[in-house]
């Protein structure tokens, strides 16, 4: 009976080690996919937003950065303004969605070149808001 006291016990304790802090490196960014020429949300963008803002919700006071992009097609003006309102856009859901106003970080970088790295098909990556939680 000891036996199964003190291991209870150990238990316990293993298990309270994990509620001080969260551990490990802060979670991905979110990709938020667009149509070309287009800052309207679908039903796959409300769905990644809706996800984003319960892994902000959960860490309360981490700041989240919603980072807009566009692809090439079009003037460099247009593109700038396209990816502004995209991020905007996906700031205003997330606020719909409950994440403090006071929280949200908007940056808007007009067109970007794909990488390898990007989720998503190279085109796709360029027409995308990203969502970082607990960046700077």
């Amino acid at each position: 009976m000891k036996k199964l006291l003190i291991l209870g016990i150990l238990m316990g304790l293993g298990g309270c080690a994990s509620l001080d802090a969260p551990s490990g490196p802060p979670p991905p960014a979110t990709p938020v996919f667009f149509q070309p020429f287009s800052a309207a949300l679908d039903q796959a963008a409300l769905n990644a937003i809706a996800t984003a803002a319960q892994a902000a919700n959960a860490q309360p006071d981490a700041p989240v950065t919603v980072i807009g992009a566009a692809d090439s097609v079009g003037s460099v003006k247009a593109n700038e303004y396209l990816s502004e309102t995209r991020a905007q856009v996906v700031a205003d859901q997330l606020a719909a969605d409950g994440v403090a106003q006071s929280r949200l970080r908007i940056r808007a970088r007009g067109i970007i070149q794909p990488t390898l790295e990007a989720p998503g098909t190279p085109v796709q990556a360029a027409r995308r808001v990203l969502i970082e939680i607990g960046g700077d």
